[in-house]
C-alpha cells in the first residue's frame, strides 16, 4: 500500500489537541496581511494573541485582509512528499469561496511534469473552518486504521456534503462592515440580543435558518438542531470553532455532551478564516443527512423547534 500524506490548509482550524491525536503534522499556511504586515496564516497565535486579533478586527480603520497559498507554495509542499514517495491528499477551502483549489491544482500538474509518476489529489471540501477540520479529522482517522489513499478519498467525496454546522454569530457590527447587513440592523440586533444562525449549504456558505434572543437561547437551539439533523450521533466526533466566544463555546460542549456523542473538540477560528468571519462566532460541525437543494430540509427541521 503506497504512503501517503493528508496536508489541510489552514483554514481548517483545527486545535492541537485534535491534532496531536491524529498525528497530523503539517499544514499549507496562506497569508494575512495585519495592519500592513505580511505573516504566514498559522493554526496558533504565536504572532498575535487571539483578543489582540479579533479586537483589531473590530476597529473599521484596521485593515486585515487574508490570500490563499500561491501555486508556488503549493508545488513546494506537494514536492517534498513526492520526493519521499509519498502520494498526497490536500484538503482545500471551498472553491466557491476561494481560489485555493485552482491554486493546488496548477501546482499539482506543475509537480506531477517533473514527477510522472507523482499522486496528487486536490479535494474540494465545499467547506470552510471547522467543516474542513472535521473532514481533515475523520480522513486521518481512517489512514490510522489502514484505509488506503483511495479509499480515503473516497470517503471524503462521499461525505463532504453531509458535514453540517448549527450556531449563533454574537456580533453583528463586523457583518455589517463586511456589507452582509446593514450598519442600523447590527446596530439593533445588538442592542436587541438578536442572534442569527445557519447551516452551510452546498457551496459551504452559511444560510441563516433562524434569530434566536439571547445567547442562553441560541446555544440551546443549536443542540436542538444537532440532535434533529446529526445521524448517529453517539459514533460521532463533533468540533465546536468560535471567534473570541471560549466561555460560550465551553457552555455549549457542556450542553452537546448530554447527546452522548464520542467527543467534542473545542477549537478557534484562526487567522485564515477569522478575517472573514469576524468576532463573535460559535458553530459546531458535525455529520447528517447530505445537504439538501437550498436547505429546504434543515429549514424544515429548524421550523418544527422553534414552532415558526
Amino acid at each position: 500500500m503506497k504512503d501517503f500524506i493528508i496536508l489541510p490548509d489552514s483554514t481548517c482550524d483545527l486545535c492541537v489537541e485534535a491534532r496531536a491525536e491524529i498525528g497530523m503534522t503539517d499544514y499549507i499556511s496562506g497569508h494575512v496581511n495585519y495592519n500592513g504586515v505580511e505573516l504566514p496564516t498559522t493554526l496558533d497565535w504565536e504572532q498575535f494573541s487571539r483578543e489582540e486579533y479579533f479586537k483589531t478586527l473590530s476597529n473599521k480603520k484596521a485593515k486585515v485582509t487574508t490570500a490563499p497559498p500561491s501555486p508556488a507554495e503549493y508545488a513546494e509542499a506537494f514536492e517534498k512528499y513526492v520526493k519521499e514517495g509519498k502520494a498526497v491528499i490536500t484538503i482545500c477551502l471551498s472553491s466557491k469561496i476561494s481560489s485555493t483549489l485552482n491554486f493546488a491544482k496548477a501546482a499539482a500538474e506543475e509537480v506531477k511534469a517533473k514527477y510522472p509518476e507523482a499522486q496528487i489529489y486536490c479535494f474540494d471540501s465545499f467547506r470552510m473552518s471547522g467543516g474542513i477540520g472535521l473532514l481533515t479529522y475523520y480522513a486521518y482517522k481512517l489512514q490510522n486504521e489502514g484505509k488506503s489513499y483511495e479509499e480515503v478519498i473516497a470517503w471524503l467525496e462521499e461525505n463532504k456534503t453531509k458535514v453540517h454546522q448549527m450556531g449563533p454569530i454574537d456580533d453583528l457590527i463586523f457583518v455589517a462592515r463586511r456589507g452582509r447587513i446593514s450598519m442600523g440592523k447590527a446596530i439593533f440586533g445588538n442592542f436587541a440580543g438578536v442572534k442569527p444562525m445557519g447551516d452551510c449549504n452546498a457551496d459551504g456558505y452559511t444560510t441563516v435558518l433562524t434569530k434566536a434572543k439571547g445567547i442562553g437561547k441560541a446555544l440551546d437551539l443549536t443542540v436542538q438542531y444537532v440532535k434533529a439533523t446529526a445521524t448517529d450521533i453517539e459514533n460521532q466526533i463533533l468540533f465546536i470553532a468560535h471567534s473570541n466566544r471560549e466561555l460560550y463555546a465551553n457552555t455549549l460542549k457542556e450542553k452537546l455532551e448530554a447527546l452522548n456523542p464520542k467527543k467534542v473538540f473545542i477549537s478557534d477560528v484562526y487567522s485564515a478564516c477569522g478575517a472573514n468571519i469576524g468576532p463573535g462566532m460559535i458553530g459546531v460541525y458535525y455529520l447528517g443527512e447530505d445537504v439538501s437543494v437550498d436547505l429546504v430540509k434543515e429549514k424544515e427541521a429548524m421550523s418544527k423547534i422553534t414552532g415558526k
